[in-house]
């Protein structure tokens, strides 16, 4: 079992979706303040919302979908930095400033690639006819 978890987790770019994930819940969670302060706020806390679920989904979709991490990783950045113009500050510069670190290993991530297959050792029985391969003819 914990074998096939890092086999997964090692497999896409982890904990960049973390970061994205972590982010966007700490921006969404600002807003979901007491009612009182809600109305206060007033429409202001809608896109705090929005680009907190945006950030979630990203992070989601850099783990379950890794082949999309560049589109991933660029929304997440871009995302974590429109909320520090729109969201109190980004969640008070904790979501992003994470936002933006999550995007950036999410976007920089690249995939392991798989190991070569070992050649035939030194002393290994040879084709027959010599061992070089004939030229081949255009």
């Amino acid at each position: 079992m914990l074998l096939t978890w890092r086999r997964w987790r090692k497999g896409r770019p982890f904990w960049g979706g973390l970061a994205a994930v972590v982010a966007g819940a700490e921006i969404c969670a600002i807003p979901l303040a007491p009612l009182k302060i809600m109305l206060q706020q007033g429409i202001a806390g809608i896109p705090s919302v929005l680009m907190g679920l945006v950030m979630i989904v990203m992070g989601l979709s850099a783990w379950f979908a890794p082949h999309y991490r560049g589109l991933a990783g660029v929304l997440t950045v871009l995302c974590a930095a429109a909320a520090l113009v729109m969201s109190n500050l980004g969640g008070f510069l904790i979501g992003t400033v994470i936002g933006i670190l999550g995007g950036s290993m999410i976007f920089a991530w690249q995939p392991v690639a798989a190991e070569p297959v070992p050649s035939a050792a030194p002393g290994a029985a040879r084709e027959p006819g010599g061992g070089t391969p004939a030229p081949s003819e255009p």
